[in-house]
């Protein structure tokens, strides 16, 4: 065999190794291109993408969008929008930094809702038409609990083409789209109005449309879908939904307290806290300072209560005889509720004391009158308390503490004038987070509380996640058992 030419065979190497090197920095050049190129995320595909918006920092502030942390730093977010309803996508561009919450909402029959307050509706209509005129709702003590109607309100207005802004949550008509399903049962009202036995009824109407409310909602597919995990339902007076609680305890309360639940029906950690609507006039230009309110310590309410509010007859024989202290019998009747507006606009702090429930409308009365609020109620529970710091503007006093002699009276007298005037300017910060109002604002009562639930979503939906581990597995196994036929069936 003839030998090769060593000529040959270096030139050979010599562009195997000139191929290779180029090849090499190519690779290169493309891989820094791509890396360079900004990274697009399609947050479908990520848990919980409903909720994509906001990531919360540990305050009641919404992370900076370039803070927006998804475990990739520094990468853009794209966001499919195609498959949402035109306004939910209006909302979400007009606010790239917050939750938008998707909310489904029943069409109940106008007795459950709006029918309570009188509107009759016309032909086929389940709902009002608040551009021609918004339903009127009873005033007085009714007000207090009448966050299902703010809320309704909200979620109607939200379809409006002008309707983006400060909007915290959205209707949706689809509820496989939604993050929670809402009932518009107004059940503080029901109780309010229909809670007693007329003499031709065997039950009230307010047990029967409990009843009725329980049977519509475990028959729907929505119900039977999530065992009602994902279900809103609106219980803010203490006795409202006393026959169907026991029946809906799976679903999201909304509740004023949890004096009269068991642990096993409602809960911190599934159900939220809100507001009572305050029943005194809000401060408005209050420029009143520390020298300008001349009562230190004010309380005009019931004073003899039974459970936790026994308390208050208590504090009432200590507090009684001290000077520049108000504490005397009040109602709304008789002008009321213009008196405890003038009393607690005139005090540097008013008393929040435990009733026959934990909770007292008395708390959202001093805030709005910039009153510095005393609370005494051991096992009270406080709208928004994962944002929002109480100790701030609130004194809060163990009920142990405060019946002992001269106990109460010494440490608000300690209370200097520096110290006062903080929390008082603290007070006028935050009262917007606990105005009821139509149409909603940014950060008043109906956006915190929408804001409140969606922060419950995640805890929500990783229950349901677990729940279907092996309802697959369940499923294939009972078709098998139940279509599965042996070979030699009938073979004898």
């Amino acid at each position: 065999m003839a030998e090769r030419n060593p000529h040959f065979r270096r030139s050979s190497l010599f562009c195997m190794l000139a191929i290779t090197s180029v090849l090499f920095f190519l690779s290169w050049f493309f891989v820094l291109r791509s890396t360079s190129r900004p990274h697009f995320v399609d947050l479908s595909t990520l848990p919980n993408s409903k909720l994509f918006a906001v990531v919360e920092n540990g305050n009641s502030q919404p992370r900076n969008q370039d803070n927006v942390d998804l475990s990739i730093p520094n990468m853009p977010v794209s966001v499919d929008y195609e498959k949402e309803a035109p306004q939910v996508e209006k909302l979400m561009k007009c606010n790239p930094n917050k939750v938008v919450l998707k909310v489904f909402m029943y069409d109940l029959p106008p007795e459950f809702h709006f029918g309570l307050l009188n509107w009759k509706p016309e032909g086929d209509n389940v709902w009002p038409d608040l551009k021609t005129k918004i339903p009127d709702y009873p005033g007085g003590l009714n007000l207090q609990h009448s966050i299902e109607y703010w809320l309704t309100l909200d979620l109607l207005s939200s379809t409006f083409p002008d309707s983006a802004g400060a909007r915290s949550a959205v209707r949706v008509h689809n509820s496989s789209e939604a993050d929670v399903i809402f009932v518009p049962f107004f059940s503080s009202l029901t109780y309010n109005r229909y809670s007693r036995l007329q003499p031709h009824e065997k039950k009230n109407r307010n047990q029967l449309l409990q009843e009725n409310l329980v049977m519509f909602l475990t028959s729907q597919e929505e119900w039977k879908r999530s065992g009602g995990r994902d279900h809103i339902i609106m219980a803010h007076h203490p006795n409202s939904m006393l026959y169907a609680r026991m029946k809906l305890w799976p679903a999201m309360f909304i509740l004023a307290d949890f004096g009269r639940y068991p642990p096993t029906i409602a809960n911190v950690e599934k159900d939220v806290i809100a507001p009572y609507k305050h029943v005194i006039k809000t401060f408005v230009n209050d420029s009143s300072g520390f020298d300008d309110r001349p009562t230190l310590l004010y309380f005009q309410g019931a004073i003899y209560r039974k459970d936790g509010g026994i308390v208050r007859q208590e504090l009432f024989y200590l507090l009684k005889d001290e000077k520049d202290v108000h504490f005397s019998f009040g109602s709304v009747s008789r002008d009321g509720i213009n008196k405890a507006s003038q009393g607690m606009h005139s005090s540097k702090f008013c008393l929040n004391i435990a009733g026959d429930t934990p909770s007292s409308n008395r708390l959202f009365d001093a805030i709005a009158s910039h009153c510095v609020p005393v609370i005494i109620s051991d096992e009270i529970e406080l709208p928004y308390e994962d944002v929002l710091d109480y100790s701030e503007f609130c004194i809060f006093v163990r009920t142990s503490d405060a019946v002992k002699k001269n106990f109460l009276i010494e440490l608000i007298r300690s209370i200097k004038k520096e110290e006062w005037t903080r929390r008082w300017k603290r007070l006028k910060e935050i009262e917007k987070f606990f105005e009821f109002q139509y149409p909603s604002q940014e950060e008043d009562a109906v956006q915190m509380i929408w804001q409140a639930v969606a922060r419950k979503v995640p805890s929500v939906r990783l229950k349901l996640h677990k729940s279907k581990r092996f309802s697959r597995h369940k499923d294939s196994r009972r078709k098998r058992e139940i279509i599965t036929v042996p070979r030699n069936f009938g073979e004898r």
